[in-house]
């Protein structure tokens, strides 16, 4: 069995290496770069995204409203990747890593923009009468890639067991189980426990608890890492040249933080920075399909923002912290990426690790919920809608299983699923620009995108 493990382990490493190699990083890179020319600049837009994130359309058609479909986007994206992840990829990658992840978000904008509006303009209606939309229907209902969508649909259900469900329980034991003494598998029957009260209540009740959880915890979290900034300032600004300067040539700082040359600062930086966003993988533009909306666009504006909170804020907030941290204390041992975070936090401020306990518990507690709906959407359209209860329960034992498991299969299991879940999301993407183009020509420089006002009820 343990042969069996660590060859296992073995290659998952190599494959999600593979994967993640210059071709993919072009492909990732290349899409936000491309779509940003496309739709000239739509990060431009944020501030209109921003204010019609929390307003209510008068005219609308859809499940959930536009704040629910971004608040259950949020509580996916915003997880382990957030805060354990910049970790990993500031361990492996080098400082610099933290700026590329950054440059994802920004540059992820337009992508996140255009998979949401193609979501949102070629969504059906399931035999239920619920509304699904994303990849696998823009695949196979627009393109007439059936075998592309069905893979987008597996790869789809693998990510959400991987980034969305073992990977959150895993993060959580063991930061338990480092600062508390509480047993993995104690963390493991917590979190089981309190999800499944949550899942088995449909998509309403998942929707209603993001809008409740998703503002508090990001606020938490933001005020949290200021202040340990506030309280360590005379080191922050060496953190941000470190960073800036680390990323263009790949150079390490602080024992046990190594650093690997500009390729694999990109690598870590690039990697986890769609780990944190989930921007070019699809995912978000499957609750988004479900929004209240007048057209494709606004929604598309909203479903943006969730990028420019997830990794434009919050990654870069906990990669300066993480940084500061190295630089005031160069002699610690940061070798180990996981436990990496937990003890940058710590050494900054008492307040530190009680701040990363209580944000990763809260954030892995809403990725677990948002995936569960991505995951459920996919296995719909596959036609096993009449089955989800099964698959409920498969995933609530997923989790403690997670909980349990050896944390470096965990991560590379998330990796290869989420890079295998973007090629023919990114392959859509790209297809179907022009569409992209031709719908933010026609809505976003009408008078009713632009005087919210008028169109919107505060």
């Amino acid at each position: 069995m343990t042969t069996f493990l660590s060859g296992l382990q073995s290659f998952l490493s190599h494959a999600a290496g593979f994967v993640w190699g210059i071709p993919m990083l072009i492909l990732l890179l290349g899409t936000h770069i491309f779509m940003t020319i496309r739709t000239g600049g739509i990060q431009r837009k944020l501030g209109l995204g921003l204010r019609m994130s929390v307003a209510r359309s008068r005219k609308n058609s859809g499940e959930i409203s536009n704040f629910g479909a971004l608040s259950i986007a949020l509580a996916a994206t915003m997880g382990t990747g957030n805060i354990i992840g910049v970790g990993t990829a500031v361990a492996l990658g080098g400082p610099g890593a933290v700026l590329w992840c950054w440059i994802t978000g920004v540059l992820g904008i337009a992508t996140k923009y255009a998979e949401s509006l193609l979501a949102i303009k070629y969504r059906i209606r399931a035999e239920d009468g619920s509304l699904i939309g994303g990849a696998m229907v823009i695949l196979d209902r627009t393109m007439h890639r059936h075998g592309l969508a069905l893979f987008f649909c597996i790869a789809t259900i693998c990510a959400a067991f991987g980034i969305g469900n073992m990977n959150q329980s895993n993060s959580v034991s063991l930061l338990m189980a480092q600062s508390f003494g509480v047993p993995e598998w104690g963390t493991g029957l917590f979190l089981t426990a309190i999800v499944g009260l949550v899942v088995f209540g449909g998509l309403k009740v998942l929707s209603r608890s993001c809008e409740i959880l998703v503002p508090f915890m990001a606020a938490f979290y933001i005020i949290g890492c200021i202040l340990l900034l506030i309280f360590n300032f005379q080191f922050v600004d060496d953190a941000v040249s470190t960073i800036c300067v680390s990323a263009f040539t790949g150079q390490a700082v602080g024992s046990g933080v190594v650093g690997g040359g500009l390729l694999l600062t990109m690598r870590y930086g690039l990697a986890r920075g769609m780990f944190s966003n989930e921007s070019g993988m699809g995912s978000t533009s499957i609750v988004s399909a479900a929004a209240q909306t007048e057209n494709a666009v606004k929604q598309a504006l909203v479903a943006s923002t969730a990028v420019f909170w997830d990794t434009v804020v919050v990654c870069a907030l906990t990669g300066i912290v993480i940084v500061t941290s190295v630089i005031a204390y160069p002699d610690i041992d940061y070798s180990h990426g996981a436990v990496l975070t937990n003890l940058a936090f710590t050494k900054l401020h008492p307040i530190g690790g009680f701040l990363l306990t209580f944000a990763l518990l809260i954030f892995s507690f809403s990725t677990l919920l948002g995936w569960s709906y991505y995951a459920e959407r996919c296995l719909m359209y596959m036609g096993f809608g009449k089955r989800l209860v099964w698959f409920r329960i498969v995933w609530l034992v997923a989790i403690f299983v997670g909980a349990i498991a050896k944390i470096q299969s965990v991560w590379d299991f998330a990796d290869l699923a989420n890079a295998l879940m973007s090629i023919p999301n990114l392959i859509a993407v790209i297809a179907m620009s022009n569409v992209v183009v031709h719908e933010t020509k026609k809505y976003a420089s009408a008078s009713h995108i632009n005087d919210v006002d008028n169109e919107m009820e505060h």
